[in-house]
């Protein structure tokens, strides 16, 4: 299926912890609190409004797997007599066209859930998911962060909490294995990345590896400073995804073009480094964020990565606060 048709802020790229850069693009300069504040609770109900229309895309992948474009991040299904097994949960507006897909895949129902992190168009659709009888897993700062108000300074915005339905019943702090529907499921925490509740989810028997956001496939990723995320710790995510998989792996990116691979990551994981290191130097001069983005640390990969919401200006400041 084509998803290059879908509505534009509603297709891969596209997710809620993105605004800040949308902000940034659609005005042309770095805005003021007040400012971002005000565009991010428009950008808020316009993505809702957007996944609400949006169509989702199914690719079939292997040993019963699937992967579902076009709620918020990318969502990984297992199918099988335990049940459907949803890797995060998108964003809750898109709940007919979600529950559309997974029937198109079988008729059981959906058991259990897991979150890769905490980010709104990951974990939106908890509680609907919850209410149909899926049990929630989640690294345990995943649970807290949906459990209280979570504020995003890179664009001064508030998150609510999420409803004791919605909330993970069953957390975990660094390892945690399911056996369902015959596949051997591993959840893997991998220390602050994109935030400080980035999980790994592999399907051993399939050679398949769901990332979340520590991968935004062919764009550059937002990096959650306000929940602990870090660039080193994106690229040492990087580096353990790298080190997880083989030629044969399909790679499942948070964001991005949905079905990937080892190639493609070592790229991604390649550009991380090389921004970070120019930026370091250009910081360790002793130049301001602006002059840092003035001198444009990023040129020699913007015209792959920097066509979506985090441009290069923003993926720069981005950078320039965690080195």
């Amino acid at each position: 299926m084509d998803s290059s048709k879908q509505n534009p802020l509603s297709r891969r790229h596209f997710c809620l912890c993105c605004l800040g850069g949308a902000a940034f693009a659609a005005t042309g300069g770095w805005l003021t609190p007040p400012e971002a504040f005000a565009e991010a609770r428009g950008l808020v109900s316009l993505i809702k409004d957007s996944a609400a229309v949006s169509p989702i895309v199914t690719y079939k992948l292997r040993n019963n797997i699937s992967v579902l474009e076009g709620s918020g991040g990318n969502v990984a299904v297992l199918t099988g007599p335990d049940g459907k097994v949803l890797i995060d949960a998108g964003i809750a507006v898109s709940r007919p066209q979600i529950t559309k897909a997974l029937a198109d895949l079988g008729p059981d129902p959906v058991t259990h859930l897991v979150n890769t992190h905490w980010h709104f168009d990951h974990a939106d659709g908890n509680e609907w998911l919850h209410s149909v009888g899926a049990k929630i897993i989640a690294q345990q700062n995943t649970r807290k962060h949906l459990s209280d108000v979570q504020r995003v300074e890179d664009w001064d915005y508030n998150f609510l909490p999420l409803s004791a339905g919605g909330i993970p019943s069953d957390v975990f702090a660094t390892e945690h294995n399911l056996k369902l529907n015959g596949a051997s499921i591993a959840l893997k925490y991998y220390g602050p990345a994109h935030t400080d509740s980035d999980i790994s989810v592999t399907f051993a028997e399939a050679n398949i590896i769901h990332v979340g956001d520590t991968f935004w496939n062919g764009i550059y990723p937002f990096i959650d400073y306000s929940t602990g995320g870090s660039i080193d710790g994106m690229i040492a995510a990087s580096d353990a995804n790298l080190a997880a998989t083989n030629n044969d792996s399909i790679i499942i990116p948070g964001h991005g073009k949905p079905v990937s691979n080892k190639a493609e990551l070592k790229e991604f994981r390649d550009m991380l480094v090389a921004i970070r290191d120019n930026v370091a130097a250009l910081k360790k001069q002793g130049k301001s964020r602006d002059e840092t983005v003035a001198a444009k640390p990023t040129a020699a990969f913007d015209a792959k990565w920097g066509q979506f919401v985090i441009d290069p200006g923003f993926f720069t400041r981005l950078v320039y606060e965690g080195v």
